[in-house]
């Protein structure tokens, strides 16, 4: 079963930057997509960035210009570089992984079910 820890959240003036990170841990191979979402108060969970293995990306569109997405060089770990933060970012940001290929000593398994991190607070403030 794979884990999802989220890091780098915190407060930030509005204009500032902050990188967000998200490690995925276990038997891992392979990853099919993994993306950042995020849910303000009293909003729907919505989509930020998301990327597939083979570095395919989507953004929504109000982070477009601003955000980056990336994955580390073996693919179970990624980062989402925020810039030019506005108020309207502060929310609860969740790492999300979908298509999960693993790989044993005595096998490989694929979990199509979608994972999520806990969650790290972005607080976009003056």
């Amino acid at each position: 079963q794979v884990q999802l820890v989220e890091s780098g959240g915190g407060l930030v003036q509005p204009g500032g930057s902050l990188r967000l990170s998200c490690a995925a841990s276990g038997s891992i191979s392979r990853i099919n997509v993994m993306g950042w979402y995020r849910q303000a108060p009293e909003k729907q969970r919505e989509l930020v960035a998301i990327m597939s293995y083979g570095d395919s990306t989507n953004y929504g569109d109000s982070v477009k210009g601003r955000f980056t997405i990336s994955r580390g060089n073996a693919k179970n770990s990624m980062y989402l570089q925020m810039n030019s933060l506005k108020a309207e970012d502060t929310a609860v940001y969740y790492c999300n992984a979908v298509g999960i290929h693993y790989s044993y000593s005595d096998g490989a398994s694929f979990d199509e079910r979608e994972h999520w991190g806990q969650g790290t607070q972005v607080t976009v403030s003056s």
